[in-house]
């Protein structure tokens, strides 16, 4: 079974900094792109960032530019979101995922994690 397993989430003051983590298991991803999205209560699904299989070439939503840094391990099968300078508005549910489509349309996502809660306080 193929899992998108996501960690690092958690509470923390406007201006503090966290570093999600998403291991897949059950498959290498090979050739895929990985990427981050999250979704806030009432609102729709969002893109923040993705990682070519390469991990030569990187985009980010402009919201997250400057502050956020995505990276990837494959030989870990693992892609980290660095997340900087949080404002209350990075709050949200995020989302791994893998894919081979369009980089910032969640539709063509194919594999996806559980999610978990940032939440920043002013």
């Amino acid at each position: 079974q193929v899992q998108l397993v996501e960690s690092g989430g958690g509470l923390v003051q406007a201006g503090g900094s966290l570093r999600l983590s998403c291991t897949a298991n059950g498959r290498t991803f090979s050739g895929y792109t990985r990427g981050w999205f999250r979704q806030a209560p009432g609102k729709e699904r969002e893109f923040v960032a993705a990682i070519t299989w390469s991990g030569g070439i990187t985009f980010y939503a402009d919201s997250v530019k400057g502050r956020f840094t995505i990276s990837r391990d494959n030989a870990r099968n693992t892609v980290w979101l660095q997340m900087n300078s949080l404002k209350p508005e990075d709050t949200a549910v995020y989302y791994c995922a893998a894919g081979a489509g369009t980089i910032k349309r969640a539709t063509t996502y194919d594999y996806w994690g559980q999610g978990t809660q940032v939440a920043v306080s002013s």
